[in-house]
């Protein structure tokens, strides 16, 4: 029975419908102890399963923060074993997914726990591997994950809950997530956190707030089975409880024994544990140790009871409300206030005996049992049993880095290294000696994302490290190198990284110097003064090989393929793409060597910085389909692996998107984009979201503005970003007919990127096609002045595009330039002539040609340079072959739905008598539509979802489905975009 809670449900389920209708959202629930958060949960529970949802449910524990992704280890152990009667009917989707993510599986109380399977990036494989699962299970039904106590969460729960905020979207998933208020102190780690997701345009509140009176008299009334209380018993407890249900709950229970109660809270909760026998307070005290739920087996061994009497004892305890079965051999207690009071009642010696307990039985389990070592370690230590806590800690260290939890794995090595001294042979234990120990630390810290901390730290251990362990020295300042060129401090970076090299004979090879030299060749590419680059590069690949290092070998063969590609000239390989000759074969094969070796090594961030490198080269020589087939492998193994969500995962999956979109499948390509949130706080998110720009910006889609509108705040202070979204905001502003907004985007892009930044053609090719407009308004103005002025901005922007093309950053001649880097210079050199009036067919035809590379090519711009082209012809008089381009142009423009372009064919149609403006009228199709179809078609082909448009016709998302399903099926149209294309040719 819910009391008082219609308003908070009612938020909980629209929350919950938004999800199933495909709008993903995270509800953050907040509320004092007791005030019923898990109750109005639980009938939310109770909702969704009725609506054929899939819940998962699971729950922290105060173990401080030493058991990583415990409430998600908790709501997938908990629905996979459908444990309740009868079993959900996700359980079984739910092991699928989980047997073919085996990151997750190793969270599972009976995970195999590979040694050695985890690599850098394992945090990374699990968020990524926790999306995929949420999302393959939101395509079967919707899905309801609720995290309970959230203030009792671990860094890696509370890392996961940020990611899930943030990239949950277009997912059927609902997300609540319940914490305490009144736990939340002012240096509480999750008190920033909620303030931080409560920005999210998809992140909401719900406050559980006290019972009023009334309330409080239904509800006492309730608990005495409809005997309703007096008015000053109501009054009473409603005043002693201050509205607090649970509060409210244990004062009436106890005020109808006619027992005397206490003045604190502890000492009411206490007084419901007292009236209960010796064996069930036994079993109560073996519980609250315990942290949270328990089963019978453990509380046989732990209780020191035989079977039957703690068979007893449960039935007492649960008979007195005390503990809630939970699953099938599980208990919880029925409020965590409980459990506290009872810990904190245990007398100090009787407490370290239960934990003693607690370590014996834990040390005895099977080494494979996930979480065990946390759990051994938080009793140990508690047990004040010091080399067992010690080993543990290692362990666990260990345990957490394996299953991506780089926060906790710090946590255990820190304090596994706090206990160093204290205990006998800990070098023995460790299996290091305290100096590696301490760097492996280090490691787990800047993997949990404290990079500059990591680097404060590095330090300290270079000044505490022995001189005369060279080796040690070594990997301190290789590392230190790295972790400082992460963040931007390059110069100490390199001079770190060459102290490294210079510290180790290069004879005999060692995997330490081998390490270095891959990391100083990497620095290299930052700047390298006195050329030494590509001569150190093949000198460290010769080092790697000889000790065996393949990591390092393929780090420098990728650092050594970067190298080349800008400096080196390149001759066409026999499969027709440009690739250099040379002894290793050409750029493309060194980085899928690379590539292969560390895949070999299980080193996963060489792996996709290789398989990016090594699909983009192919892109940028042309290779279309190459470029495909090379990016689709790099993403299935990014996705294979769960790191879809990396660093590395997401560029590859952004130019798999870059791919589609330039050989004009735009259905892929916008299938692909359904994961870049539009939403987006972070410039990480940002850069993703940016790319779908590329389509939505061309198709003249309403949803590019929304866009625009979240990456505006980000693109200040972040080169890329800008590069790409106010690049494609100019263009955007050049359709809309405003060259002025245009260059204001140009403009400040350019002076953010680097001088011998090849993306700065495209972008300057942008602004020539803004001062072109600008000209050729004032040229019809008779405004001298203007046209000169643009001319003259015109001549800056052509000479800085063909500087760019000819020479790299260190004023070296640039020896390759990618064929789409020859095509946009080529566009830019025409547009330099429309500046001044000029419409060149020549150069049209060059850029048109240009573009037109691997196949159909760039076909977009092969598209949008043959508009050009067929306006210069018109202008000379060569009528027939205009004709023919601005055909060609117009149905590659239908095909894609590029409306803008389409716009601008029709006008040159109907001014340079081409062709029809406008197909003629098709009877049959449109006619068939009626006055609502129209209305939601139009809608369509103005960008809007079927959410804006429910919004727009006040009806819902899902009769807006219909509607757009029929007028599909009525225009024989294949997807949104071709119909859109039809509305706007028919002048809907």
């Amino acid at each position: 029975m819910l009391i008082g809670r219609a308003a908070e449900l009612g938020e909980l389920t629209a929350a919950l419908d938004r999800a199933a209708a495909g709008s993903a959202g995270v509800v953050l629930v907040g509320g004092d102890a007791g005030v019923g958060k898990t109750h109005l949960v639980g009938a939310l529970c109770r909702a969704a399963r009725d609506r054929d949802c899939a819940v998962l449910v699971g729950q922290c524990a105060q173990l401080g923060e030493s058991m990583p992704y415990l409430p998600l280890t908790d709501a997938l152990w908990t629905a996979a074993r459908g444990a309740s009667e009868p079993a959900p009917p996700e359980s079984e989707a739910i092991r699928a997914a989980l047997a073919s993510r085996p990151v997750l599986g190793r969270l599972l109380p009976d995970g195999d726990g590979v040694p050695g399977g985890a690599s850098e990036l394992g945090q990374q494989q699990l968020f990524g591997a926790v999306l995929g699962l949420l999302g393959e299970l939101g395509r079967q039904r919707p899905v309801l994950l609720v995290l309970e106590d959230l203030h009792w969460a671990d860094s890696s729960t509370r890392h996961l809950l940020t990611f899930l905020s943030r990239v949950l979207q277009r997912e059927r998933v609902c997300l609540i997530g319940t914490y305490r208020t009144d736990d939340l102190h002012r240096r509480h780690p999750l008190r920033p956190l909620v303030a931080e997701l409560l920005r999210l345009p998809n992140v909401s509140a719900v406050e559980v707030r006290p019972f009023r009176p009334g309330e409080t008299a239904e509800y006492l009334t309730a608990l005495g089975s409809g005997a309703a209380p007096s008015a000053e018993e109501i009054e009473r407890v409603h005043l002693r409880s201050e509205g607090n249900p649970f509060y409210a709950g244990e004062l009436y229970s106890a005020a109808s024994s006619g027992e005397e109660l206490p003045a604190g809270l502890a000492d009411l909760l206490l007084s419901r544990m007292e009236r209960l026998s010796e064996n069930a307070q036994r079993v109560v005290r073996v519980a609250a140790v315990a942290g949270r739920r328990i089963d019978d087996e453990l509380v046989r061994q732990v209780s020191g009871l035989d079977e039957a009497a703690v068979g007893e004892a449960l039935r007492e305890v649960v008979s007195h409300q005390l503990l809630s079965p939970h699953g099938a051999v599980g208990y919880t207690f029925r409020h965590a206030l409980l459990r506290e009071a009872v810990y904190a009642d245990l007398l100090p010696g009787e407490r370290t005996r239960l934990h003693a307990d607690f370590a014996r039985l834990l040390a005895a389990m099977p080494g494979g049992r996930q979480g065990s070592a946390a759990e051994l370690a938080h009793h140990s230590l508690a047990a004040h049993d010091l080399p067992a806590a010690f080993a543990a800690s290692v362990r666990a260290g260990r345990e957490a880095e394996r299953v991506g939890a780089p926060a906790e794995a710090h946590e255990h090595f820190d304090r596994a290294l706090s206990l160093w001294d204290a205990v006998q042979g800990p070098e023995e234990v460790a299996g290091t000696d305290r100096m590696r120990f301490s760097l492996a630390a280090v490691r787990a810290y800047e993997r949990a994302g404290e990079i500059r901390r990591g680097v404060s730290r590095l330090r300290r251990l270079l000044e505490a490290a022995d001189p005369a362990d060279v080796r040690l020295g070594v990997q301190i300042r290789e590392h230190l190198a790295t972790a400082l060129g992460d963040i931007d401090e390059d110069t100490e970076a390199i001079e770190m990284a060459r102290a490294a090299v210079t510290m180790l004979p290069a004879d005999p090879p060692t995997l330490e110097r081998a390490a270095a030299m891959a990391t100083y060749a990497r620095t290299l590419l930052i700047r390298d003064d006195d050329s030494e680059l590509p001569g150190f590069a093949e000198q460290t690949i010769a080092a790697a090989r000889a000790a065996g290092a393949r990591d390092a070998e393929a780090s420098a063969l990728v650092t050594l393929g970067i190298y080349r590609e800008s400096r080196e000239a390149d001759e066409p390989s026999p499969g027709g793409s440009s690739l250099r000759s040379g002894p290793d074969g050409g750029v493309a094969r060194l980085f899928a060597k690379a590539r292969d070796l560390a895949l070999a090594d299980e080193n996963h961030p060489v792996a996709l910085r290789a398989s990016f490198h090594c699909a983009r080269t192919v892109f940028d020589r042309g290779d279309l389909a190459g470029a495909a087939r090379a990016a689709d492998e790099g993403v299935r193994l990014t996705l294979r692996n769960g790191l879809g969500w990396s660093s590395f995962g997401t560029t590859l999956r952004c130019l798999q998107y870059l791919v589609h979109y330039t050989t004009g499948d735009w259905a892929r390509a916008t299938e692909l984009a359904d994961d870049f949130g539009a939403q987006v706080v972070r410039p990480p998110e940002a850069q993703v979201s940016a790319y779908a720009l590329f389509v939505e910006v061309a198709q003249g889609s309403g949803t590019a503005d929304e866009r625009l509108r979240w990456i505006e705040p980000l693109w200040a202070d972040d080169q890329f970003l800008a590069f790409v979204a106010r690049g494609l905001a100019a263009e955007q502003a050049l359709w809309r007919d405003d060259p002025d907004a245009a260059l204001a985007h140009v403009t400040a892009v350019l002076n953010m990127l680097y001088p011998y930044e090849t993306g700065v053609i495209r972008i300057a090719t942008t602004g020539l096609w803004a001062h072109a407009e600008r000209a050729a308004r004032a040229r019809a103005a008779g405004d001298g002045a203007a046209v000169a002025e643009a001319a003259a901005a015109s001549d800056v922007l052509i000479e800085r595009a063909r500087k760019v093309a000819v020479t790299t950053h260190d004023d070296r001649p640039r020896a390759w330039l990618g064929l789409e880097g020859h095509a946009w210079l080529a566009r830019a050199e025409a547009e330099h002539r429309r500046v001044r009036g000029v419409h060149d067919p020549d150069l049209w035809r060059k850029a048109t040609g240009a573009f037109t590379y691997g196949g159909d090519g760039f076909v977009y711009e092969v598209a949008r340079s043959r508009w050009r082209l067929a306006e210069a012809l018109a202008e000379r008089g060569e009528r027939d072959e205009a004709a023919a381009e601005w055909a060609a142009a117009v149905a590659t423009a239908e095909r894609l739905g590029a409306v803008p372009l389409l716009g601008a064919l029709r006008a040159l149609g109907t001014r340079a008598r081409l062709g029809s403006a406008r197909p003629a009228p098709r009877p049959g199709p449109f006619a068939a539509l009626t006055v609502r179809e129209r209305e939601v078609l139009k809608l369509v082909a103005e960008g809007g979802n079927n959410k804006q448009i429910a919004a727009a016709l006040f009806i819902s998302p899902k009769t807006a489905s219909v509607h757009v399903s029929n007028i599909l099926a009525k225009l024989g149209a294949s997807s949104r975009t071709q119909a859109a294309a039809m509305a706007h040719r028919e002048g809907l």
